[in-house]
């Protein structure tokens, strides 16, 4: 039975950073691809980043340069570091996972969700 348990969101200032955590259990987070979501109010929900089972990672332009995806196989966990955020990135931010190598920003491609977590910038 896979797991994705997001954490780290918040509230914060624009200019400001949050670091969001996605705890996976159930799941070969070491070979396989993983990704992080967003969806703001009456939006789509769209791809931030997202890693491959060989580490390559792929960023929406939007965030590319102050969002960095990153993973600790050996706890098991996905980050999403989030610097010089704005108002535009205010969302709830989502962790998905697929038991394939190859990462997508597509949210038809990820089998495995997570809650989500909210983050809001003002």
């Amino acid at each position: 039975h896979v797991q994705l348990v997001e954490s780290g969101g918040g509230s914060v200032q624009a200019g400001g950073s949050l670091r969001l955590s996605c705890a996976a259990s159930g799941f070969d987070d070491s070979s396989n691809c993983m990704a992080w979501f967003r969806q703001a109010p009456g939006e789509e929900r769209e791809g931030v980043a997202c890693i491959e089972g060989d580490g390559t990672t792929n960023y929406r332009k939007a965030v590319r340069g102050r969002f960095t995806v990153s993973r600790d196989t050996d706890r098991h966990v996905l980050y999403l570091q989030m610097n010089s955020l704005q108002p535009v990135d205010s969302a709830m931010y989502y962790c998905a996972a697929d038991d394939v190598v190859v990462c997508s920003l597509s949210n038809t491609w990820y089998k495995y969700w997570g809650q989500g977590t909210q983050v809001t910038v003002s």
